[in-house]
């Protein structure tokens, strides 16, 4: 089973305009609405955090389906295509996940450094923090709590951590048994499908929801946490440009030329900077990373699957907006805590790059992992078209970075055999790298 971001299509996310207002800019629209409600009809603000609520509790409804399939069909992807072509997919799979913990536990570090969330009161009436957040927990007892008693109970109280284990075990298992697995696949890429267009659904309410939490917000609290919002921003992208200093570093350890790298591909960072469109800018990769002499067959390879499966940029933003509105709670963000943030972040990252809102669904992902109340997610949102234009960039980069290490070290000429299954036959995914 290949999906849309192996064949290199990716399927079109719902821009979710109205009145050609882009969804990005109608949630900046809701978001300073909020703030002018909030600020000059405060009783009519204090008012409105329902509807965010009402956001957030669908929002919450989709996690176990969307991120279950997700994951599941991502390892099956990964299982069967490394199983097809070996050495160019376990180093591309490999930077994936390199890349992804280096920009997780950046995050974490520049909110150490920084505490954007500190000075940002966010605990919502009717939101519940755990008493044992922040608290330091026995690990092996951690370690075995990861493991799922009863899966479908795991499920059912979202406890995520068990839900990813169980589905990267479930995943494997699938990419095992080959022909067996189909029906199982059909099953899962439907609720996949079905999941995504609920999720569409749901997020072209955002700016409405939005503009309740920040009219609620306005009131009660006054500016405080639009200055910290700012400051996330600001973080942010320092974030961003450390993280491409990182992937510079790594260019030229495997002898490219960071700077020449950069000018060429300055055509798709651009691109993904002003449009914010993985859709836009990857047709235009693709042709500029051949032009620079990449075999044709890698470049159809690993890019598409990195815009699914590498998310640099998001990886940041989930890791560092968690952290946020954990202090923003008023919680320290001690080790434990992190660890949860880490692998919570490496995983719900994957295979979500075709999922319309996936940062925002990620981010989401993680703090129901960590027992936090899903508001402040609104309130991140608001921002969110500040943040993407960066994100999205470093998505690029980190991608083109991938291609390179697999020229390197793959040792795949353009002109190369075709790779055969053992009876054969070749493959959907093999006869997509040959055109």
């Amino acid at each position: 089973m290949i999906t849309e971001a192996a064949s290199g299509k990716p399927q079109a996310k719902s821009k979710g305009s109205l009145f050609g207002i882009p969804l990005p800019v109608q949630m900046l629209i809701g978001l300073m609405l909020g703030c002018a409600v909030g600020f000059w009809w405060p009783d009519t603000g204090k008012e409105l955090l329902p509807i965010g609520q009402a956001f957030l509790k669908a929002l919450r409804m989709l996690i176990v389906p969307l991120v279950f399939s997700c994951i599941v069909l991502g390892i099956y992807q990964m299982g069967r295509e490394i199983n097809v072509l070996g050495r160019v997919m376990g180093i591309a799979f490999l930077w994936f996940y390199v890349a992804t913990g280096v920009c997780v536990v950046a995050g974490l570090v520049l909110n150490e450094i920084f505490h954007p969330g500190i000075g940002a009161d966010l605990n919502i009436a009717g939101g519940k923090v755990p008493q044992n957040a922040g608290l330091s927990v026995n690990w092996v007892q951690f370690l075995l709590d990861l493991i799922p008693a009863n899966v479908v109970s795991a499920m059912a109280e979202q406890k995520i951590l068990q839900m990813l284990l169980f589905g990267i075990v479930f995943g494997a298992a699938l990419s095992a048994i080959g022909d067996a697995a189909r029906p199982v696949l059909g099953v899962l890429r439907g609720v996949q499908l079905a999941t995504m267009q609920m999720v569409r659904w749901i997020i072209a309410l955002a700016p409405i929801a939005i503009a309740g939490v920040m009219a609620w917000l306005f009131a009660t609290q006054g500016s405080s946490t639009l200055f910290a919002l700012a400051k996330l921003i600001g973080v942010l992208y320092i974030g961003l440009a450390a993280v491409i200093f990182f992937m510079c570093c790594v260019l030229a350890l495997i002898g490219e030329n960071p700077f020449a790298v950069l000018r060429k591909i300055a055509e798709p960072l651009l691109l993904a900077f002003t449009t914010r469109s993985s859709e836009v800018t990857l047709p235009v990769h693709m042709e500029i990373l051949e032009r620079m002499g990449v075999p044709n067959k890698l470049v159809s390879t690993v890019i598409p699957l990195g815009y699914s499966f590498n998310q640099d940029g998001t990886s940041l933003y989930v890791s560092l907006a968690v952290a946020f509105v954990i202090e923003a709670h008023g919680i320290h963000l001690d080790l434990p805590a992190m660890l949860t943030i880490v692998v919570a972040g490496l995983i719900t990252t994957k295979g979500m790059g075709n999922v319309g809102g996936g940062g925002l669904i990620a981010a989401t992902t993680v703090i129901v992992a960590m027992g936090l109340p899903l508001e402040a997610i609104a309130i991140v949102a608001g921002i969110d078209v500040f943040m993407d234009m960066g994100r999205t960039t470093v998505n690029v980069m980190g991608n083109t970075v991938a291609v390179l290490l697999v020229r390197r070290f793959a040792n795949v000429k353009d002109d190369g055999p075709v790779v055969t299954d053992t009876d054969g036959e070749v493959s959907p995914l093999e006869a997509a790298i040959v055109k």
